[in-house]
């Protein structure tokens, strides 16, 4: 991904207000993120841990999306879950379901689309092996490029789930 700026950010996002997203969180050192390694920017507002942010090249341009962190699910610190992006295994707490509105009339009907993603929403780092888990990496033939066109492939699903009402009322 290429460097953002906070004005790219904040003109990026697709379903909330543009109040909303002159007043949403940006993340604490931008600058430090580490670009060439990232497929899409992903944060937690440091101000409301239960809202997340992404943003993503798509289309020749930015598409960011607001996302809701759905309610806590105790889960067993034995249990291992999947990422539904980067498919990197978690223990614990280490993927959660995040919801996002729909753009567009559904959207403002109240509809979302849901998806469990890594908690920390690290995926591009996971997929490349920059970061690891405490339930360790799971074995797969694949190379690190094929895992990351693959988390890329799964995002951009995500994302068209999102957009889709905003096709549907064009």
């Amino acid at each position: 991904m290429n460097p953002v700026t906070e004005r790219d950010l904040r003109a990026s996002f697709v379903n909330c207000s543009k109040g909303e997203a002159r007043r949403l969180g940006l993340p604490r050192d931008l600058a430090a993120a580490p670009w060439p390694d990232l497929d899409f920017l992903g944060w937690r507002d440091p101000g409301a841990p239960e809202r997340a942010y992404l943003v993503a090249e798509r289309g020749g341009g930015l598409v960011g999306i607001a996302l809701r962190l759905a309610q806590d699910v105790r889960r067993s610190a034995a249990k291992s879950t999947l990422c539904s992006v980067c498919l990197t295994p978690h223990t614990g707490t280490g993927v959660a379901l995040f919801a996002a509105p729909r753009v567009g009339a559904a959207g403002r009907q109240g509809n979302t689309v849901g998806l469990y993603m890594c908690a920390d929403l690290g995926c591009s780092l996971y997929a490349r092996g920059r970061r690891q888990t405490e339930a360790g990496s799971r074995f797969e033939t694949l190379t690190a490029e094929e895992r990351v066109a693959r988390a890329v492939a799964n995002l951009d699903g995500f994302l068209t789930r999102v957009l889709d009402g905003a096709l549907a009322d064009a």
